[in-house]
């Protein structure tokens, strides 16, 4: 939850200033109900990006890192013991925490000011950069440039499904980012990674 808190401050500070009488914190941030048009495509999409993008993860991120400097390493080989901790850690510690600064704050206050385009990218960007900034002691420029690149573009397609196929709503991008999350942490359970 101190995460949540952390993630979340600079935030409502920022809607207290400027956006308090205008609409709850909540909304503001984009916890709405999502507006779907095609259900059936939007899972799709939905599942086939959780598959896309966890493959170079499972794939790449073992060649360049010690599972042991992974934050799912607190898993590591505990089985269904940890499937709480694990959900707790998915859902609300980093799927809720990164989507309320990154998608619900960065990208929706960006998009306001520069349109879509440069906002997406530029929240992309950042998201990538904390995740390689997370690695950088533990591998070089180059692991750097990869983690930076695969977690910008995750960055990017969440921002993408959320604002252009759901209606500015971040819940589809909350549980994209916790189920990716969750399945990573499963397979450190079970030692599958």
């Amino acid at each position: 939850m101190l995460q949540v808190v952390v993630f979340s401050l600079v935030p409502f500070i920022w809607w207290l200033i400027t956006a308090r009488e205008k609409e709850n914190f909540l909304h503001w941030l984009g916890f709405k109900k999502p507006l779907i048009t095609n259900k059936k495509q939007f899972f799709t999409l939905f599942l086939s990006s959780i598959v896309l993008f966890s493959l170079p993860t499972i794939i790449i991120l073992p060649k360049l890192v010690d599972s042991s400097n992974l934050a799912i390493s607190q898993f590591s080989g505990k089985g269904r013991a940890v499937f709480l901790p694990a959900l707790i850690y998915s859902f609300i510690q980093t799927g809720l925490s990164e989507e309320i600064l990154f998608r619900g704050f960065i990208n929706k206050r960006l998009s306001a000011k520069f349109g879509f385009t440069i906002a997406n990218f530029s929240q992309a960007l950042l998201f990538g950069l904390l995740h390689g900034f997370i690695f950088y002691s533990f591998v070089g420029l180059w692991g750097i440039i990869i983690i930076v690149t695969i977690t910008g573009s995750v960055g990017w397609i969440i921002g993408w499904i959320n604002e252009q196929r759901a209606g500015g709503s971040i819940i589809p991008g909350w549980l994209f980012h916790a189920s990716s999350n969750l399945l990573m942490s499963i397979l450190a359970m079970f030692n599958l990674i």
